[in-house]
């Protein structure tokens, strides 16, 4: 492309982060962007009252709100290699409630709330933007799903409106809303509060938060075992030996079912990688999130000005975080239906993340068969929505020993007693 219109190259320049501890503070205005640290490296204590395995954003989180919520400072989130190695930084970082079940709706929408007021509770820029997640549709079939789920989420208070083809249009220009097409525009369901955040901000934010308040974040920590008295779990073998614990909580997203196997149960999840890219640095031209299950991709723009987009999950299981190349051939060809433009930008890179998910697409929260372990995995690709209110409501059930009223639905005994909260349609592949 030539160095004009909105595909020209653009410098970038990062907004400046809330100021640092006194201790960090360098007199050259670089070292104010790159401080000598945010967390401590700590060595492991010989035990805690509470472990979290899982150093991504839902460990971190309930590292944070253990402290915060709950005054329980003798903690460590233990992470196999550094802190955010895994989903934390390999999503879409789409955020929203527009969920359709009362149980789902009720957990994300506390999650979205959270969003709200979290880049103030940290005191940390997220680049948090409530620009509105718009989810196009295509058929009538489409139109009567939107229209059960734009009711179900105002009954659940949750912010939902209908926009027919000209309200698309205005809302986000740059839809090709044209008839002439394979699945041409027919309306859309928007939820205004919806956006993005930075990923990599929250998991620097949620990290220096729980060190202030004394939580102790232990990298390059692996979990090989589990030590337990009888039917309770009472600590955690790892490779800088062993660390005993009060409670241990479970929070290591796709690779769950592993812990779960060492300590003697059965996770019903299946992991697997979903794919995603970014392009090359535009102008800002895309002014929401923009989502279609039928026409498998989702969309929306970096602060930075990469266009990022997703599709659908590998139909393979894998720990691998990488994935197949008709995956993202298949996502470019559907995105080019809905943005032809989108035909002039060069891809930048690609990876994958590990999504673990349960038979319903609804998470796992709460008790396992072992006394004084927890669970916390199965949020599919929602991950990222979903981290302040897993943290709230894990730490609850950490702090207490019984789940948080949000988390009670999530149980994994809905699994034997048939109680599913199935949200496939809601989650599909714009999940």
């Amino acid at each position: 492309p030539s160095g004009t219109g909105p595909w020209r190259r653009t410098e970038v320049t990062y907004p400046r982060q809330s100021p640092w501890p006194p201790s960090s503070v360098h007199p050259d205005e670089h070292a104010l962007h790159n401080p000598d640290f945010l967390w401590r490296n700590p060595d492991p204590k010989p035990s805690y009252d509470i472990v979290v395995v899982g150093g991504g954003l839902h460990g971190l989180a309930t590292g944070y709100y253990l402290a915060k919520n709950h005054g329980l400072t003798n903690v460590a989130v233990v992470e196999r290699a550094w802190l955010g190695n895994g989903n934390a930084v390999r999503n879409t970082t789409v955020i929203r409630s527009n969920y359709l079940r009362d149980e789902s709706a009720a957990l994300y929408e506390h999650c979205l709330k959270l969003w709200e007021t979290l880049p103030d509770d940290l005191d940390y820029d997220l680049l948090f933007s409530q620009r509105g997640v718009l989810n196009l549709r295509h058929t009538q079939h489409d139109i009567h799903e939107a229209q059960r789920l734009i009711h179900s989420n105002r009954l659940n208070g949750i912010d939902a409106e209908w926009l027919d083809v000209q309200g698309v249009k205005e809302f986000c220009p740059l839809i090709n809303t044209s008839a002439d097409v394979r699945y041409p525009v027919v309306g859309a369901s928007l939820q205004r509060r919806g956006g993005i955040a930075r990923h990599d901000a929250v998991v620097f934010a949620l990290a220096r938060a729980a060190n202030r308040l004394g939580v102790d974040l232990i990298q390059d920590c692996e979990v090989t075992g589990f030590e337990k008295s009888g039917d309770r779990v009472t600590g955690v073998i790892t490779t800088k030996g062993r660390i005993g614990a009060g409670r241990v909580g479970l929070a290591g997203a796709g690779r769950s079912p592993l812990l779960a196997t060492m300590a003697g149960f059965d996770l019903p999840i299946q992991s697997s990688p979903l794919q995603a890219l970014v392009s090359e640095i535009v102008d800002q031209i895309l002014p929401c999130v923009v989502m279609s299950s039928a026409v498998h991709v989702y969309v929306s723009q970096a602060h930075k000005g990469e266009l990022v987009m997703g599709a659908g999950r590998d139909p393979f299981t894998s720990y691998a975080q990488r994935g197949s190349f008709q995956i993202l051939e298949s996502q470019m060809a559907d995105a080019l239906q809905l943005f032809p433009i989108f035909g002039r930008i060069h891809l930048l890179r690609t990876w994958a993340g590990i999504v673990d998910v349960a038979p319903d697409a609804s998470p796992i929260i709460g008790l396992t068969p072992i006394r004084d372990l927890f669970v916390n995995c199965g949020w599919g690709t929602g991950g990222f929505k979903a981290t302040p209110g897993s943290g709230w409501v894990y730490a609850h059930t950490l702090a207490h020993g019984e789940p948080h009223p949000l988390a009670v639905p999530f149980a994994l005994t809905r699994f034997e007693t048939g109680d599913l909260i199935d949200e496939h349609g809601a989650a599909a592949v714009a999940h």
